[in-house]
């Protein structure tokens, strides 16, 4: 199904000359039954690894899609699921090829799967010179490979993440938690080269793309005039679906929770 708020819709003349797209990436570009990209960079590690990794899911995932906490709760709770991530792949020994091997087989198990019309929306968004950012609080090494193993990562697609390093033996470094992305703080700040802020500077809308309520903040609140919200919900529950309809300008559920949708919709001008 969709929602849509119609009176904004009319304020926006969105086209494919005048629009970039900001994008999440876990559960938004790809599926909800999808892995996450923090899960996925380690599929090949112990099942140790994986327990400690399910059950730092099982706690704060909970606390992250709930909105009756407050801002400040919610920080402190990504902050430390995420750091205590970046520490199981050091301490079960991560390597550059073992996380791109990952990507390979989540990939052919259907462990990682792109929500349809992705590859269409994609290729034409490349055809018609739309930038795409894609703004994620996952993994960015994993999402720059999943890309390149399907065959879309275009040059007008700019990911901003959190990218693991590796050392001349392939080895993840200890990542720098001041430098975290997480669900709550990942907005336009974290800045883009100077190359691709030359190619958006004169777009005047954007297309917001995501599945949290917290993604509307990847675009400044003094920008919501000009950006198109997108909202997508697999968890079509009462109370979320008034929240996102608060939220987001156009929000897609069930079968419509895909880019062919997107494309259909917004961008055939």
């Amino acid at each position: 199904m969709i929602y849509i708020n119609s009176n904004k819709l009319q304020t926006l003349d969105i086209n494919k000359y005048n629009t970039y797209i900001i994008s999440d990436f876990d559960k938004t570009i790809t599926s909800h039954n999808s892995l996450d990209s923090w899960a996925i960079a380690g599929n090949l590690l112990s099942d140790n690894f994986k327990d400690e990794m399910q059950k730092l899911y099982e706690k704060y995932r909970p606390i992250e899609i709930d909105y009756t906490i407050t801002v400040e709760e919610k920080t402190k709770a990504m902050v430390e699921w995420y750091e205590h991530c970046m520490n199981l792949y050091s301490k079960y020994n991560l390597t550059q090829s073992r996380m791109i091997e990952s990507v390979r087989k989540s990939i052919s198990q259907e462990k990682l799967i792109f929500r349809n019309g992705t590859k269409e929306f994609f290729t034409n968004a490349k055809k018609e010179n739309i930038p795409i950012i894609i703004l994620s609080a996952g993994i960015g090494n994993v999402i720059e490979e999943a890309l390149k193993q399907q065959n879309y990562y275009f040059d007008n697609i700019y990911i901003i993440s959190n990218f693991i390093e590796f050392d001349k033996n392939e080895n993840a470094k200890k990542f720098d938690n001041s430098k975290i992305i997480h669900t709550l703080n990942k907005n336009m700040k974290f800045k883009l080269t100077k190359e691709q802020t030359e190619n958006i500077k004169n777009k005047k809308y954007k297309i917001l793309i995501g599945d949290l309520k917290e993604d509307e903040n990847m675009v400044n609140k003094n920008e919501w005039d000009s950006t198109l919200k997108i909202g997508i919900l697999d968890d079509k529950t009462e109370n979320v679906l008034e929240i996102y309809n608060n939220t987001f300008d156009v929000v897609l559920t069930d079968e419509d929770a895909c880019f062919q949708t997107i494309k259909k919709y917004l961008l055939n001008n």
